[in-house]
């Protein structure tokens, strides 16, 4: 579906596709992990199944247009103190 060249961002990918529904793997993190040199040689993939191809591109524009960002004057569950002003 989509390469990276960092693994982080592949991964980060793979989570929202996840959270959106769609099971994604990442392929070959390890390799460009191994071989650090050759990481620019080397993309990093987030596969998706071909028939969740669509959902899957609408979940990736979704993260792209902030959908999935959080408010920053939010507070996690359970958290008391005041967010930034």
């Amino acid at each position: 579906m989509v390469t990276f060249f960092s693994p982080t961002e592949a991964y980060l990918l793979r989570g929202c596709l996840q959270a959106g529904g769609v099971p994604a793997m990442v392929a070959d993190a390890q390799l460009v992990q191994a071989h650090g040199l050759l990481a620019s040689a080397i993309p990093v993939r987030v596969l998706v199944p071909e028939k969740l191809m669509r959902q899957a591109e609408s979940v990736v524009a979704a993260f792209q247009r902030g959908d999935f960002a959080l408010p920053e004057d939010e507070l996690a569950p359970g958290d008391t103190t005041d967010p930034l002003p």
